[in-house]
């Protein structure tokens, strides 16, 4: 290639992977993607697990097309999804797939945690972190009222982007953001909290040393080295959790804002210094995640475009294109019905299209008809529910949101970010798409020392990609909306 310096980013989701190459040139980041993958589930024997060897091995033919392209590799940064983990004996051997978070031996096993080992109010207070059954304190706990013989042998418990690391260097750490998610985390120790592993009967030493972002975890073994054509290249532990990468790459100037990573979650947040750990935060459901530069990611998980995902499978007579479709969509009168995006209905009903019109005759509304009402009715929905967590974002957060920054794929959807804009009455500045990888590339940039500081990598990601912005307009029309929203949501 050239002389440049080239980041290997490896970028994670629950459905497909990709690696990718990226560099800083003249103040701006330029990314190249190496490869795509498939990341299956092995259902099998009663479980859902992962396949960690296949994901090795993609990774693998990834840096065998660097290497065959001759590209001066300069690290490896790997981001994933949270909660899910790896079983190591102490041999090195790996103890099994990993469990995935879709597998149901955590169903109903939160309640009999709370019951039997901690209390709710305890664990929240705690962590800081939103209650979901598949988070890993109650994976590990359903794991040992199972006796399950992978966690039974293991020598190390290792996060799934630090699992993949282990196997590039054979070196075990826990990295913070990604370790964030376990609800095992205490965010005032910055440390896994003693209490909560003691009642699953786990010693800290089980887990890697505490790793924050930006910190060289070790160089590819011989073996990986002689694998794949490369030399002793270093591996960084990025921001593991793959929505820490994302708003690491929030391209802001000043704290003054939120954020909106948008895709099939939405997770809407802001950044802030501490944890926010309160009765309200705790009534509301919010997060603490981990962040970069000691910052916590104090946010609320929104279902994003699963229902509009899951509408598409099923119209029969709608556009194939999502700008036709939308188009459409946005032709139809606003506010004929409405929905709570959150509501458990929309979780994974056998019909999407079912559960909507159900909804809307359960709560006495107008039943939407059509693939094009269906939609507007999504879209108004989503961007009334977007206001809701706005507003109570805004009541904890010690400094004015000034602009709201939506990233990830369905920053794309212009239509959307409109609404978004006018339903919170704030400017919304729209990209990038690529946030997770972006953000993976520029903590390994700042690894290796090519940038200073978070502020130092938003700004040359300010300058590398396309922002539209967007201003609120019609806002009587938006509050009249958002009261009828706020009724509907109470039936």
């Amino acid at each position: 290639m050239n002389n440049k310096k080239y980041f290997f980013a490896v970028d994670l989701g629950a459905t497909s992977g990709r690696t990718i190459i990226g560099s800083i040139s003249e103040g701006k980041i330029e990314q190249e993607e190496l490869t795509r993958f498939n990341n299956n589930l092995i259902e099998t024997g009663g479980h859902v697990y992962w396949d960690i060897y296949a994901l090795y091995s993609e990774i693998i033919n990834g840096l065998k097309v660097a290497a065959k392209r001759e590209i001066a590799v300069a690290s490896i940064g790997i981001d994933t999804w949270g909660c899910d983990f790896l079983c190591v004996a102490a041999d090195g051997a790996v103890l099994r797939n990993p469990l995935a978070y879709r597998d149901p031996h955590t169903m109903g096993v939160m309640e009999k945690y709370f019951d039997k080992a901690v209390d709710k109010q305890t664990v929240y207070s705690k962590t800081g972190i939103q209650f979901m059954n598949f988070n890993s304190l109650f994976q590990l706990y359903a794991m040992r009222e199972n006796s399950n013989s992978a966690l039974a042998n293991a020598d190390k418990i290792l996060f799934i982007p630090d699992a993949l690391s282990y196997m590039l260097t054979g070196n075990a750490i826990c990295e913070y953001t990604v370790a964030s998610t376990s609800q095992l985390l205490n965010p005032v120790t910055k440390d896994l909290d003693a209490d909560l592993l003691s009642s699953l009967g786990i010693a800290r030493d089980k887990f890697g040393k505490m790793t924050m972002p930006g910190t060289v975890i070790g160089t590819l073994t011989p073996e990986v080295q002689k694998i794949t054509g490369l030399g002793a290249v270093p591996v960084v532990a990025v921001a593991g959790h793959d929505t820490a990468s994302a708003v690491a790459a929030v391209p802001a100037a000043n704290e003054c804002f939120a954020y909106l990573s948008s895709g099939t979650w939405s997770l809407m947040g802001i950044e802030t210094r501490n944890a926010i750990i309160n009765a309200r935060s705790s009534e509301l459901n919010f997060t603490n995640e981990g962040g970069i530069d000691g910052t916590t990611r104090f946010l609320k998980n929104i279902c994003g475009m699963w229902i509009y995902e899951r509408c598409r499978k099923e119209f029969t007579d709608a556009p194939q294109s999502h700008a036709d479709l939308q188009s459409e969509a946005m032709a139809q009168e606003p506010f004929k019905c409405l929905i709570n995006p959150d509501d458990s209905a929309f979780a994974n009903p056998p019909s999407m299209i079912g559960a909507i019109q159900d909804y809307c005759r359960t709560t006495g509304q107008y039943v939407p008809q059509g693939y094009a009402e269906i939609i507007r009715c999504v879209f108004d929905s989503l961007a009334l529910r977007y206001r809701q967590v706005f507003t109570w974002l805004n009541e904890f957060a010690d400094f004015p949101l000034d602009t709201l920054y939506i990233i990830g794929g369905g920053s794309l959807n212009n239509y959307l970010n409109q609404m978004t804009a006018s339903s919170c009455g704030v400017i919304v500045k729209a990209g990038p798409q690529e946030a997770t990888a972006i953000g993976n590339i520029m903590l390994q940039a700042k690894s290796a020392g090519d940038v200073s500081d978070i502020w130092d990598m938003r700004k040359i990601i300010a300058n590398s990609v396309d922002q539209r912005v967007f201003e609120p307009q019609d806002k009587e029309l938006w509050d009249e909306a958002y009261e009828a929203f706020l009724g509907v949501i109470k039936n």
